[in-house]
């Protein structure tokens, strides 16, 4: 079973996202949180196109993926969970929830240091708040997320099945929390205790730094708990909050070559990392 996931990863990836996708583009047409001012028409095809080029550029950049570089750290033997006798089970839940705290710290940190910043901005330049919002990253922070990526892969060691669960529930978590879905607020104060709901993750994506600066979450939302930087609310609330941010508020600005060259563009400040003071407070 694990040989034939990890043989046809492109297959098993691709099934998942394409299924995921679908799914949240029905149910934010059945069930939308928020009104979009921007219609689908206006944004997904530059939102989907810049998809299909961090493709391309990741296979040009990268000769191997982060699942064949965890299958060859085990073969060689690299990698603390490698090194210690660890149950084959424990390594995958393990290597998953590790995983998931370095995107944590590296998440923060392109909010953090302006250079990174100018890349990641593109990411919450978007207008509206939607599935697509989700996969909407610039190249150079794909490739910089990449490297990473594979960097604590080496370091870690994880099994390289585990690195394929990860990938794929990261991807889908990333789609899943940008929903602009309706989840009755019971239920979202549940789920938000396991998983990083849309309505948590909506926070993120406000115009206001303070709010901005909080919920770095993408699959786990117990990291934002632990460090500090969790906010339950928005100020304004979420139907009247302002998604976006202040620098890049024209619907051109939302075109596939306007935000490839929106690292060049303005300043990179103004964006400090706070630890939620200031908002409503915990439940």
């Amino acid at each position: 079973m694990h040989s034939f996931m990890l043989a046809n990863e492109p297959l098993i990836r691709l099934g998942f996202f394409a299924g995921i996708l679908l799914s949240m583009a029905v149910w934010e047409y059945i069930a939308p949180r928020r009104r979009q001012a921007l219609s689908r028409l206006r944004r997904w095809p530059h939102n989907l196109g810049i998809v299909v080029l961090n493709t391309v550029v990741v296979r040009l950049a990268f000769p191997t993926t982060a699942v064949a570089v965890a299958a060859i750290s085990a073969e060689e033997g690299w990698g603390v969970l490698n090194m210690l006798a660890v149950p084959w089970w424990a390594s995958i839940v393990i290597a998953v929830v590790a995983l998931d705290l370095v995107i944590y710290f590296q998440h923060v940190l392109f909010h953090a240091a302006p250079v990174l910043w100018r890349l990641h901005r593109m990411h919450h330049a978007d207008l509206e708040f939607d599935v697509t919002t989700g996969l909407r990253f610039h190249p150079l922070e794909i490739v910089l997320s990449m490297a990473i990526k594979l960097a604590a892969v080496i370091v870690l060691g994880p099994p390289a099945v585990a690195v394929l669960i990860f990938e794929v529930v990261l991807n889908g978590s990333s789609m899943f929390n940008h929903g602009n879905v309706r989840i009755v607020a019971g239920l979202d104060r549940t789920l938000r205790w396991f998983v990083v709901t849309p309505d948590m993750h909506r926070v993120h994506h406000s115009i206001r730094p303070d709010e901005t600066n909080s919920n770095f979450g993408f699959n786990l939302p117990w990291w934002d708990r632990l460090f500090g930087t969790y906010r339950v609310q928005p100020a304004a609330g979420h139907l009247d909050m302002t998604i976006g941010i202040e620098q890049f508020r024209r619907p051109r600005d939302q075109w596939l070559d306007r935000m490839l060259i929106q690292p060049l563009l303005g300043t990179a400040s103004g964006y400090p990392i706070n630890r939620g003071s200031g908002g409503p407070e915990e439940e």
